[in-house]
């Protein structure tokens, strides 16, 4: 190419009419680009656990409020765990993220609830050997009115709360109690782990994708006693008894390994699941604020009465979700089998509401 040519073209390059060309293209991009939103406040006790750790980053990430919304992080730790935690911020910032705000590291349950606008109740004591479930009980309850205590002092009053910590269900019932200036509602307790361990298991045994399954739901607590339902259930778009035919899997193996699955990976790898419930827990969030979009999820929140559970009790339901609230799926027709396995893990949390019934007079 000749110099007087290469002169044409570079004055071309830089000329006016692609100038505009390209102002125009980045006004009209950036018309598209939300502008950021205010940070928002989210406490997660117990955070340089296993489930913390595997939590954190993924909350900083915007993958549980979504891509648009900071946020601040208020991490509650015991005091033997101030060194792990200062550790784990210290990772969280190397990671730039930019949607990460501030980080708050305490042992204060005031500091660490102080304007939050959300919460991820992780921490709680584990079984240890020899312990009674009723022991175990009441240790919990413990922590969880202290935090209940602090969410109702000093946390925002539209605090979405999800407890994670074990027993899940009436630890959120004991945080409730504690905490009247919150609505009940607005405090759950976490079934999502067991919701998408069946949404896993049906997927694998119909040999479809987990997106395919629907209408899948998990009934009363998060223990062994749960009902994991396909009653419901749309493979897709087809009866998932149907898709399966195999009646005997689902009532002998299917409900069983939903059930013991906790139990199965604490005896496969020496410790009980850390990963899978970080991934639950931002799940469960995020369907709560941003939608579901019609499709089913399961949680356990204050018993209204529905399906005829005992008022005040939290038990998992199915519920659709839209802008942060959600409602129980209506009308759904339980055949005698469903109705044994729902009165069971009812009978349950009256069970454990009566053991600590001393904590809530």
């Amino acid at each position: 190419m000749r110099s007087s040519q290469l002169k044409s073209f570079a004055s071309k390059l830089h000329g006016s009419s692609l100038l505009a060309r390209n102002k125009r293209f980045f006004a009209s991009s950036a018309d598209k680009i939300q502008r950021p939103k205010e940070p928002v406040r989210v406490t997660v006790t117990g955070a340089a656990g296993q489930i913390g750790y595997a939590l954190l980053f993924r909350i900083a990430s915007g993958q549980m409020l979504g891509p648009n919304q900071p946020v601040i992080l208020q991490l509650l730790e015991l005091p033997s765990g101030a060194k792990q935690l200062e550790g784990v911020v210290m990772e969280l910032k190397d990671c730039a993220f930019p949607l990460l705000r501030g980080v708050v590291q305490t042992d204060s349950v005031q500091k660490a609830f102080e304007g939050a606008d959300y919460a991820c109740l992780v921490g709680a004591k584990p079984r240890s050997k020899g312990m009674e479930r009723k022991d175990l009980l009441k240790e919990n309850a413990k922590v969880f009115a202290e935090q209940g205590k602090a969410i109702n002092s000093y946390a925002n009053r539209n605090i979405r709360v999800v407890v994670v910590g074990n027993p899940a269900n009436t630890n959120a019932m004991i945080t409730s109690h504690y905490a009247p200036k919150i609505p009940p509602k607005f405090i759950t307790a976490m079934t999502r782990l067991d919701h998408n361990r069946g949404l896993a298991q049906l997927a694998e045994k119909a040999n479809c994708k987990v997106t395919d399954v629907e209408r899948f739901a998990i009934w009363g607590n998060h223990s062994a006693t749960q009902y994991p339902d396909i009653s419901h259930c749309m493979i897709n778009g087809k009866v998932a008894k149907d898709v399966i035919k195999d009646e005997a899997w689902i009532k002998d193996t299917f409900i069983k390994t939903v059930q013991q699955r906790g139990a199965a990976i604490i005896n496969a790898r020496g410790a009980s699941s850390a990963a899978s419930a970080a991934s639950s827990c931002v799940d469960h969030m995020h369907d709560w604020m941003l939608g579901t979009s019609g499709k089913w999820i399961s949680m356990a929140v204050c018993s209204d009465g529905s399906y005829g559970m005992d008022k005040g009790i939290w038990y998992s339901f199915p519920f659709v979700t839209r802008n942060g609230d959600y409602m129980i799926v209506p009308n759904l027709p339980c055949d005698d089998f469903s109705k044994e396995k729902m009165d069971l893990t009812r009978k349950e949390l009256l069970e454990e509401r009566e053991a600590l019934e001393s904590l809530l007079k």
